[in-house]
């Protein structure tokens, strides 16, 4: 089974409903369960994003952005959802997520960047887009091209639909 990065859009008070449950439940379960409506399985697709838009000469206030959409922050704690045998993310680093205001600003910045532009600027044979991209490029059904294009899209809506629910995103590696 590959561990693939998830992301969940959630209110802050389904979070915070969720660490009640740990609270007062004798084994510490969350209740953890987002509907799958507000999940994104971005697989493994971090990695070969930030290759791509590295590749592409993406600015670093965007490229920050992306980590932080990939990434999350510490600031809310999560360590409720860390706890076996109700971890949520048991092969990866602990939990992570961004507040509302943060998902905006990722929206916002996400929604910036031309990714077809980024795509543009790698070799046109895919074979050796792969090779540039690295990190198992080369072994995408389909070429890689359309693979982080998809997921680019995905994530950024993703974040659209978050900011503009004002909600918070969870990360985590499962």
């Amino acid at each position: 089974m590959a561990v693939t990065q998830q992301l969940a859009r959630i209110p802050a008070e389904y979070l915070a409903s969720c660490r009640q449950s740990a609270d007062v439940s004798t084994d510490g379960d969350p209740l953890w369960d987002p509907p799958s409506a507000n999940v994104l399985d971005l697989d493994w697709a971090p990695f070969l994003l930030e290759r791509v838009c590295e590749l592409g000469g993406l600015d670093d206030v965007h490229r920050s952005a992306l980590r932080q959409a990939f990434d999350g922050d510490t600031a809310i704690d999560l360590a409720f959802l860390n706890t076996p045998p109700h971890a949520i993310g048991p092969f990866g680093p602990a939990p992570t997520a961004l507040s509302a205001g943060q998902v905006a600003r990722v929206a916002e910045l996400l929604g910036q960047i031309d990714f077809p532009a980024l795509l543009a600027a790698l070799p046109t044979d895919e074979a050796e887009a792969a090779s540039l991209i690295g990190n198992g490029a080369d072994k995408i059904v389909g070429g890689p091209k359309k693979y982080v294009l998809g997921h680019f899209n995905a994530l950024r809506e993703f974040y659209r639909v978050a900011s503009q629910r004002q909600l918070l995103v969870v990360l985590w590696w499962d």
